[in-house]
């Protein structure tokens, strides 16, 4: 079952939620303005935000399949909640979290892929999912 995201371009799909495992969420950006607005570069490592209405935690665990436009290939991702927006929230913002990628060489290399996806766009002031 998907999620409603409120964009055609972003498709979410939560796999099966246990308690003492991390969230698998797959995460698919079709179009570069999707992943602008999801793409969270306050995180150091990088991060993406995720709309979702479950509720998290700072620091829990997230799993994201994570597919970039035009890219057949799927990037695993093994994240944690750094920011949370929740339900209700000022401004209209989306409800969802956003997961901070972890500190390693393979997330380093997701890290500047996206980066160059989004070239220019990234120092751009148009708003964001997050801020």
């Amino acid at each position: 079952m998907s999620e409603p995201s409120g964009r055609g371009n972003l498709t979410l799909t939560p796999g099966p939620v246990a308690a003492s495992r991390p969230s698998v969420i797959q995460l698919v950006f079709r179009e570069k303005g999707a992943l602008y607005a999801a793409y969270m570069p306050v995180f150091s490592d990088g991060g993406l935000f995720v709309p979702t209405t479950r509720e998290y935690k700072l620091g829990e665990d997230i799993y994201l399949l994570l597919s970039l436009p035009d890219d057949p290939q799927r990037y695993p991702v093994a994240g944690k909640v750094g920011w949370v927006t929740p339900a209700n929230a000022s401004g209209g913002r989306t409800q969802g979290v956003g997961v901070r990628f972890p500190t390693d060489d393979k997330t380093r290399v997701l890290k500047l892929k996206i980066e160059e996806i989004l070239g220019t766009s990234i120092s751009s002031a148009k708003p964001t999912q997050t801020i």
